[in-house]
């Protein structure tokens, strides 16, 4: 049986973090979550591969989300990213190709048909 996806989870709101974890460590993801791009840029290359980023646009560290997503789409080219934000309207022009933006509040559930879409997997 194929390891599990591996999910990086960015996201200042405690609450919020830990809610999409939950998500989708249920759905058999296996997740590691940050509350910054400092952290996050460190767990990326700490813990190869990372299939998928999610990210929050607004946060604390040296980037915020949509500097962190040209980051790793730059470095990591295999990771999928997902960016989300309740404060800020994100074009597709603010985001590496291939990127998917989420707006706040989300669906879990479409948040996660979307990974498995980007990842090739099958559904739940």
């Amino acid at each position: 049986m194929p390891a599990a996806p591996s999910v990086l989870v960015v996201e200042d709101e405690a609450l919020l973090r830990l809610d999409i974890v939950d998500s989708l460590e249920e759905d058999g993801f296996r997740v590691l979550g940050t509350g910054d791009s400092d952290e996050a840029i460190a767990m990326l290359e700490s813990h190869q591969p990372i299939d998928l980023m999610f990210t929050d646009v607004e946060m604390p560290g040296q980037l915020d989300g949509l500097a962190l997503a040209k980051l790793v789409a730059a470095r990591w080219p295999t990771t999928r990213i997902i960016v989300t934000s309740g404060r800020r309207v994100v074009e597709i022009t603010d985001i590496p190709d291939g990127t998917v933006f989420f707006s706040k509040p989300y669906v879990h559930e479409e948040v996660i048909k979307e990974m498995r879409e980007m990842l090739a997997l099958p559904g739940s």
